[in-house]
């Protein structure tokens, strides 16, 4: 299979699917905004043309721009279906509000944040132009010790200011088995939603408790506070029901209790 990844220059879950889809054999061109202004529909259009991959798998996003996240999906949605490529895009929780706490794959979004509106107006391009694609939404994506959670973590267990929300769930996934999920669903016949999150819900406080206790560093260090607290717009409590992927993936998408024991 050839593939093509877009983030896969210098994003984080974009590195690691070119290395999962490099390992399983695949032919794997990643790219990033110096190959394609995601924003320039002709840019797109001309890059997949030339890259004439047999599916693309789009993590690339700008979480503060609507253009980055959401037109640059539409543009890359319909230049895929111009060129018959499959399309795996990359969504994610925030998608939802958290008034439901749990959520299905049919439940419908209602995002309260400029990211989870843009992240929501890319799976309803990405599905209405590419009906075989796969949207994948995912949760905290972390494990490699080099995520963005794994660092703040190392940051406030030495003393910087600052706490982590004991009040909000999460299902925390190993970017390792997400890579490899996202590879897989590049490789099958899976369309429609699919939630690739991690088993366990738990706090952003739970999870990092665990990141230091792996990594040597005192957890107790790490101090708690609630979002209403820290005035910070968001979901409070989004746990996806990730059971529809356990039956439908070879991959096994473990819960963070389990790779970060």
């Amino acid at each position: 299979m050839r593939l093509l990844v877009t983030g896969g220059r210098h994003g984080y879950l974009g590195g690691h699917v070119v290395g999962a889809a490099r390992a399983a054999g695949h032919d794997v061109v990643p790219v990033g905004s110096a190959d394609a202004d995601l924003r320039d529909a002709a840019a797109v259009d001309a890059m997949v043309a030339a890259v004439r991959p047999d599916a693309v798998v789009h993590t690339a996003y700008v979480q503060s721009d609507w253009h980055v996240t959401a037109t640059g999906s539409a543009h890359l949605a319909v230049a895929a279906a111009r060129h018959g490529v499959r399309t795996v895009l990359v969504s994610s929780d925030v998608v939802f509000s958290g008034a439901d706490r749990v959520y299905a794959e049919s439940a419908p979004p209602d995002p309260i944040t400029p990211y989870g509106a843009a992240k929501a107006a890319a799976e309803t391009v990405v599905l209405a132009v590419c009906p075989d694609a796969v949207v994948a939404r995912t949760s905290l994506v972390l494990g490699d010790g080099r995520s963005q959670h794994e660092r703040l973590v190392h940051e406030l267990a030495r003393g910087a200011d600052g706490a982590l929300f004991e009040d909000e769930r999460r299902c925390p996934v190993h970017v390792a088995d997400l890579a490899a999920a996202l590879v897989e669903l590049a490789g099958n016949e899976v369309a429609g939603v699919l939630h690739v999150a991690g088993a366990d819900a738990m706090s952003r406080l739970e999870l990092g408790r665990l990141v230091a206790a792996r990594d040597g560093l005192d957890a107790a260090a790490l101090r708690g506070t609630t979002r209403a607290l820290a005035k910070a717009a968001g979901p409070v409590d989004v746990r996806l029901d990730s059971s529809l992927a356990a039956s439908v993936l070879e991959t096994r998408l473990r819960g963070a209790r389990e790779f970060l024991p």
